[in-house]
């Protein structure tokens, strides 16, 4: 597994990550066994992967509960991000003031002293540059070694320059897939502030797994996709076949995609079971050729840009 510099931590982060929304959620995915999500941990430390993205709202507290309990004897081989601003009952609540309680309920869900990461979950755009205190909280945090950094979690340019300009943020986790591209014209800036990248949606919600085509239904969290967008996505499907063959499937190639930005410091897939991790493990092995990373490039600028595709 190949690795990168998490910000200013001084830690390496495995380039692929662990996306734990999954972990003891039973409201948007069929409910895997508590036994078979610690396991599913305990693999991908054993294949290489350290870097774990969790939330005190994902599974109501049941994914960072989880977490804890499969890193509780391993804490030290593993860099652990959690969020700010959904809370485990569901509610939503932004205020400064709410999130030295809410990291310390983390720290007892995931049976640690300290996160290496903290973000604000998607805020307001008005919070975003600090004027409300929320980054005084997390450096104050971060001096009592609490958190080792703490940033944000955005989908868009304009939120990342908002604080790219106005803050000294360590950590930024922002959506960035084959079919959503815009969020690459930041990401230099980033960079050049020493500002991790973490990338979630990195398949889309699914799509760049390849499992999907027009006749596909959802239920769930997925049941959000209308007919048009469906046949949409499917279409766009068809024209990035040119970058799977035998050896490299479609979820390979949208990570090598994503990891061909040396701003990027991990992606965190989600994973459901072994054959997952595996899968998602395997996209380090390999870069996606240059030509390739072009045309999708290419596709996103002439056709994708400006459509709407929903997430």
């Amino acid at each position: 597994m190949n690795t990168r510099q998490y910000g200013n931590t001084g830690k390496s982060v495995s380039e692929i990550g662990f996306g734990a929304w999954q972990l003891g959620n039973r409201q948007d995915w069929e409910a895997m066994e508590d036994t078979a999500a610690i396991s599913l941990v305990h693999e991908a430390l054993d294949r290489g992967l350290n870097f774990f993205d969790t939330a005190p709202n994902y599974g109501q507290g049941r994914s960072e509960e989880l977490l804890g309990t499969a890193l509780a004897r391993r804490r030290s081989g593993a860099v652990i991000n959690t969020k700010f601003g959904h809370r485990a009952d569901g509610s939503i609540d932004y205020a400064a003031d709410q999130i030295r309680g809410s990291v310390e309920q983390s720290l007892i869900r995931l049976q640690t002293d300290y996160v290496d990461s903290v973000i604000l979950h998607n805020p307001p755009f008005n919070v975003l540059d600090g004027k409300y205190g929320h980054y005084d909280v997390m450096e104050t945090l971060k001096a009592e070694g609490k958190i080792l950094s703490y940033g944000v979690s955005v989908d868009s340019v304009p939120e990342m320059l908002e604080v790219i300009q106005h803050t000294n943020i360590g950590v930024m986790e922002v959506m960035f897939n084959i079919f959503y591209q815009e969020t690459a014209e930041a990401f230099k800036l980033a960079q050049d502030k020493g500002i991790a990248i973490i990338v979630k949606v990195p398949l889309d919600s699914g799509w760049l797994s390849g499992k999907y085509n027009s006749k596909s239904t959802f239920a769930g969290v997925r049941k959000r996709w209308s007919p048009e967008i469906i046949e949409k996505r499917a279409a766009l499907l068809e024209q990035i076949k040119f970058i799977t063959n035998e050896e490299t499937t479609m979820t390979m190639a949208a990570l090598r995609f994503i990891l061909a930005y040396p701003a990027v410091t991990t992606v965190i897939p989600g994973v459901r079971n072994s054959t997952q991790l595996i899968e998602n493990i395997a996209a380090s092995d390999a870069v996606m050729p240059e030509e390739h990373v072009k045309r999708l490039q290419e596709l996103w600028a002439k056709e994708i840009k400006g459509q709407e595709l929903g997430w």
